[in-house]
């Protein structure tokens, strides 16, 4: 089903603001990551652990809202995941120690996957080959200012706010997209085509997603690279700020930097697969992701000054614009009967790992060299995975 083009743009943004509450759960309140240390008397290896909960939390929920989707339909379990979202972000609002903002974001991360998975599940049921790389690039476009602005916004509300308040305005944003799903969705899976059997059957649909090789090899693909990408978030406030010594705000525009360059990938990937194909097109991805890289590391290990680390970070991290378009795009071709369950084994994947290397990189303490090294070995892990698993579609 595929609605009419002047509806496509509004699908986009209204799927791409859902899509985007996974990066708004991380990016939002990391300028404020050094004050919650200090203010809730922990090491800066214990304050990271807010985001490596947040992002098992994201993991997990792909694993319920993903199956559950293909049995009761996209919209109600998105409702719930907001309802949710709300909740638990007042209780990060509101923790007294690291212990309980800890659980507080496990189960935050948990809501907000509802939105990342079902709006690739709901992309998946509308399109299919080129046109559904071209929505996920539109995606991306939307959802690629998410971690551009949450810094940012971060950035500025704490020169208003504490970082508790960033936990109130992410309840906020809850709600608004409560009633925006409302307002601008429809049911995209009718009854139908939806898991006949119980929901333990819909569950059980993870395992022939998983046991799908090429699928698998499109998703670790993504998935470390992603891992890097989560590396280089959770690392990059006290590198940048600690090390280098750049103000939150001064921060938060070298972040919305790379986010600029993260989306001007995306869209060029677009363009250039109706013309190579996907395959390809992510093929020249991972050359890019490789070559950058190899410079970031490099940097890392002589120690750089400055411009050369930010230079070296943004082509790192917009290589991750073409790999997530094209990568995300040739895994869910592969399973359209079963779309939610790819979309949460996607999901679940990419933040599974990306929750592994936050903690790696501040082994031994956080630094330029702990962050390159974490980041370069994901993306070479991600390269090995296509090369063993990755097998090139008859129509990409």
């Amino acid at each position: 089903m595929t609605p009419a083009h002047s509806n496509r743009l509004v699908y986009a943004i209204t799927l791409g603001l859902l899509a985007a509450l996974g990066p708004l759960c991380i990016d939002l309140y990391l300028p404020a990551l050094p004050e919650l240390a200090r203010d809730l008397h922990t090491e800066t290896a214990t304050a990271q652990l807010s985001l490596t909960a947040g992002l098992l939390g994201l993991g997990a929920g792909q694993l319920l809202f993903g199956p559950m989707s293909d049995k009761f339909g996209r919209i109600r379990p998105l409702l719930l995941s907001l309802v949710l979202l709300f909740i638990a972000s007042i209780g990060c609002a509101l923790a007294k120690d690291i212990h309980a903002l800890l659980v507080a974001r496990l189960f935050e991360g948990l809501a907000g996957a509802g939105g990342a998975v079902l709006s690739r599940a709901i992309a998946r049921d509308m399109y299919s080959g080129h046109e559904l790389t071209r929505f996920f690039a539109l995606l991306m476009l939307v959802n690629g200012l998410a971690p551009i602005g949450a810094p940012v916004l971060g950035g500025v509300l704490m020169t208003m706010l504490n970082w508790r308040g960033i936990f109130v305005v992410l309840g906020v944003i809850a709600i608004l997209l409560i009633f925006l799903a409302r307002w601008k969705l429809h049911e995209t899976l009718p009854a139908e085509r939806r898991s006949q059997g119980s929901l333990w059957s819909a569950w059980a649909a993870l395992g022939q997603v998983i046991a799908h090789r090429p699928f698998m090899g499109f998703c670790l693909t993504q998935g470390f690279m992603m891992s890097g990408m989560f590396a280089y978030i959770g690392a990059s406030p006290f590198v940048l700020q600690q090390i280098y010594g750049l103000s939150p705000q001064a921060f938060s525009f070298c972040f919305a930097a790379n986010g600029f360059g993260l989306i001007i990938a995306s869209q060029t990937s677009a363009r250039l697969c109706p013309l190579w194909g996907e395959y390809r097109v992510l093929k020249g991805g991972l050359t890019l992701a490789f070559v950058a890289s190899s410079c970031l590391l490099l940097a890392g290990i002589t120690g750089a000054s400055l411009p050369i680390v930010l230079v070296a970070l943004f082509f790192t991290i917009a290589s991750n614009g073409v790999i997530a378009t094209t990568a995300s795009s040739l895994a869910m071709q592969s399973q359209g009967h079963r779309a939610g369950s790819a979309s949460a084994v996607i999901g679940v994947t990419m933040f599974t790992l990306g929750a592994i290397s936050v903690p790696i990189s501040g082994l031994g303490g956080t630094s330029l060299l702990s962050m390159t090294a974490t980041i370069f070995g994901c993306f070479m892990l991600a390269i090995l995975m296509f090369l063993l698993l990755a097998r090139k579609p008859k129509s990409a």
